[in-house]
């Protein structure tokens, strides 16, 4: 018979694994780059946006620059894409904030015309809302705060299908929602996929995209 502390500690293993495995592998099948690890290629921006040595993409704010209405300084795909899972991951440093644009059918109006999954500061908030790390901005809170303290890497694999949105937020899925039925009623099918300037430090790597048919 097992002790309970192995029987614990074999319980915490296989919750871990089950929570992983909710993120799709490195080696899943139909996922392709969204940036190709040395320039921007694919992708169209006014901001200072950097492809480090390690290959993950950085945004570096030139001086002066501020605010998050700098639309053309967000960086975005120049194809269009309608039903995707998109896995990628994400750095803030303290205060940071950031956002994952989908569908965006205006780059001039990037909020009212797509949607955003919330990159934010919020590393211990309790009752985590739309406009904290996780959540749909203008939408639906996270159901949990999965968000890790600022300087550390977090995961976000984000399904989008016909009007559904799901979202697994380090190893929790966190959203789970239909459009209409979030006050994004009038979002479109098909768009751009944007990350947000918001004159704050952040980093992005091994953003990978599967289109689904």
């Amino acid at each position: 018979m097992m002790k309970p502390a192995s029987l614990l500690a074999f319980l915490c293993l296989a919750l871990s694994l089950h929570a992983e495995d909710l993120h799709p592998a490195a080696d899943a099948a139909g996922f392709v780059p969204l940036f190709n690890g040395k320039d921007l290629a694919g992708w169209k921006t006014t901001g200072n946006w950097v492809v480090e040595a390690d290959g993950s993409v950085t945004l570096h704010p030139r001086e002066g620059e501020k605010g998050w209405q700098r639309y053309d300084a967000y960086i975005a795909t120049e194809k269009l894409y309608g039903d995707f899972v998109l896995d990628l991951e994400f750095k803030i440093n303290e205060k940071g904030n950031s956002g994952v644009f989908m569908r965006v059918g205006d780059m001039k109006e990037p909020v009212k015309t797509g949607f955003e999954v919330q990159i934010l500061d919020t590393y211990g908030l309790e009752k985590p809302g739309h406009h904290d790390c996780g959540g749909i901005v203008h939408g639906i809170g996270p159901s949990k705060n999965m968000v890790k303290p600022a300087g550390e890497w977090n995961r976000y694999t984000i399904t989008v299908k016909g009007r559904s949105v799901k979202v697994v937020f380090n190893g929790e899925q966190v959203i789970d929602a239909i459009l209409d039925d979030i006050k994004m009623a009038d979002r479109p099918n098909l768009g751009h996929i944007a990350f947000q300037d918001e004159a704050l430090r952040v980093w992005y790597r091994n953003v990978r995209i599967k289109e689904l048919k």
